[in-house]
């Protein structure tokens, strides 16, 4: 009889555990254009009641009283994303997150290009930023044993000042700023800040946040730099401290491997490393607008030099803002050109 009243009890017991065992569902769609409403919501799949539900993306809350929610999400950086719910059920509670990926709402636009000018370029250098700023190309260049910045007079080619770095360093992108120059270091995690005159160096700053060191500009107000990702790292003028970003998407994927930038009249142009194209970025979201193809311009230039196709590519983006003057160049190459991106 007591064996009986025990396994009764264990029945009892285990039925109202079953009975009481919540499975909850985070519904949500793996990616979604921008411009396309996003819908979330919470099931039980086995429809026990929910009391009610907390929404989340990333950190910001979204208010309702349901356990599905529609909103909009054009005003969200595009990239990786969290949604979160917080579950509340018989005086419990249960979170659940899942990644989601926000994508541009539309194909970027293509562009070609004209050649306005061409101008002698130091194919000793291995280009890795290039700066146009009061008249001169500044330009850093890298690899261990022979990175440097230099000031070359544009017409010519000719390197008017230059400064080595030691050769435990292997140079990345530079920018102008607050009349300061600012270069980067590769995998260092480190990045110099030198005197525009003398090209003496006044002080350095480590990376917080990105692991290395690719392109740098800036937009008169923040540096801005690339770690070889499809993140844009938006840094603090004063402490140099990487305080945001943006990721680099079209409508269907992300786009890695950012490399050398400018900022050229509100967007972010960036190269690829090791492909021969210009991206055009919008600094807010993400959105990669537009793909200047430059392949032929790659083609033209090994006419006249032989260049090693998986390196010695199109690298180094220059911007005349007082004459509205574009110029780019590539590691090793005997020519820099003044061009223009034309819309197909």
């Amino acid at each position: 009889m007591l064996y009986k009243s025990f396994f009764s009890l264990f029945i009892f017991v285990f039925l109202s555990s079953c009975k009481s065992e919540y499975k909850f569902v985070l519904n949500t769609p793996k990616k979604i254009q921008s411009s396309q409403e996003l819908t979330i919501s919470i099931t039980e799949k086995g429809d026990k009641p929910i009391d009610s539900v907390q929404f989340s993306i990333d950190s910001k809350k979204i208010k309702t009283h349901k356990n599905s929610i529609t909103l909009k999400i054009n005003d969200y950086k595009l990239g990786k994303h969290t949604v979160t719910a917080i579950i509340f059920y018989e005086n419990k509670t249960k979170k659940i997150s899942k990644p989601i990926y926000f994508m541009a709402d539309a194909a970027p636009e293509i562009y070609t290009y004209k050649i306005i000018n061409t101008y002698p370029h130091d194919k000793n250098a291995y280009t890795q930023g290039l700066v146009f700023y009061n008249g001169f190309l500044y330009e850093g260049t890298g690899r261990k044993g022979s990175s440097s910045i230099r000031k070359v007079e544009l017409k010519t080619g000719k390197v008017l000042q230059e400064y080595d770095l030691s050769r435990e360093y292997f140079g990345e992108g530079i920018t102008i700023f607050n009349n300061k120059l600012y270069q980067l270091t590769w995998q260092a995690g480190i990045g110099f800040i030198y005197n525009l005159e003398t090209f003496k160096k006044e002080k350095d700053f480590k990376y917080t946040k990105s692991l290395e060191g690719w392109g740098l500009t800036n937009n008169g107000k923040q540096l801005i730099k690339t770690d070889g990702t499809e993140r844009i790292w938006f840094l603090n003028p004063n402490t140099l401290l990487e305080e945001s970003y943006i990721e680099a998407y079209t409508n269907k994927q992300k786009v890695e491997k950012l490399n050398e930038l400018e900022f050229i009249n509100g967007k972010i142009y960036a190269n690829r490393w090791q492909l021969n194209s210009i991206l055009i970025i919008d600094p807010l979201t993400g959105k990669v607008e537009g793909v200047v193809n430059l392949n032929s311009l790659k083609t033209k230039i090994q006419r006249e030099q032989t260049l090693d196709d998986s390196d010695e590519v199109l690298n180094g983006i220059a911007f005349d803002k007082e004459n509205n003057r574009i110029f780019i160049t590539g590691k090793h190459w005997s020519k820099l050109y003044e061009v223009e991106f034309i819309k197909k």
